[in-house]
């Protein structure tokens, strides 16, 4: 089986150059400063309309923890709907408890909602304090692949638990690296861990094409966007086609 890469995508144009560029999967974002939020309803429906390779959605409603008001929790299973009525593959979504457990109840009805799309438990498995029940937990309620950096600030870092987690795991659950991950350390990643998915933004830095620009309000006019010669680097050092 091919290793996989998917894409951390935060706008339409990066979306685009990805799909273009040989990623095999795109996790659609907004706000790459916040640690990704929950698209726009005009991004997710035009970009279903434009990229043809599979995608999933972040659903997050807001910055900060996972720890969701009922209010929250209702945006998020609006938000999930309306990405199963828009045909997309997959839904990446996490809730917590105040103590960093999983919030169980929560969870499971949200892997019921979002069936048949696929299920990816994102980072805030990063904050949980304990791992290892949080893995078999997410097993038992049919969730396909967590994102992971291994409970630290950099893949890299965590990759002693990266590849216990996949040991315990045995192909019951996709264990899916990523933060910080770039083809300056996704060849060490994969030997060690034995991972088969790997995550990265392939992060690029857009100047803006504004030929005004009003340097009294100190704004920040650059775009992310992604690199495409990056893309093919991390693809030839995994093995993915």
């Amino acid at each position: 089986m091919n290793n996989i890469l998917e894409l951390a995508v935060f706008n339409m144009q990066s979306a685009l150059i990805a799909a273009a560029g040989g990623a095999d999967r795109i996790e659609v974002c907004e706000n790459y400063a916040n640690g990704g939020t929950t698209p726009s309803y005009g991004i997710l429906k035009t970009l279903r309309e434009k990229v043809a390779i599979p995608a999933f959605v972040m659903i997050c409603p807001r910055a900060g923890d996972f720890l969701y008001t009922d209010e929250e929790f209702e945006v998020i299973k609006k938000d999930i709907a309306i990405c199963k009525k828009l045909g997309f593959d997959g839904i990446v979504c996490g809730i917590l408890n105040i103590d960093g457990t999983i919030d169980q109840d929560r969870t499971a009805q949200l892997i019921e909602l979002a069936y048949p799309l696929e299920f990816t438990f994102h980072r805030a498995f990063d904050r949980c304090k304990d791992p290892f029940q949080a893995l078999e937990y997410l097993i038992e309620q049919g969730c396909d692949r967590i994102l992971t950096s291994g409970q630290k600030a950099n893949v890299l870092d965590g990759k002693e638990l990266i590849k216990q987690l996949i040991e315990k795991a045995d192909d019951r659950i996709t264990i899916l690296p990523g933060g910080g991950l770039r083809s300056s350390n996704v060849a060490e990643l994969k030997a060690f861990t034995g991972a088969v998915e790997f995550h990265t933004s392939a992060k690029k830095v857009m100047h803006t094409k504004m030929r005004f620009i009003n340097s009294a309000m100190n704004d920040d006019t650059d775009q992310i966007s992604v690199d495409v010669e990056e893309i093919r680097r991390i693809k030839s050092l995994i093995g993915a086609d």
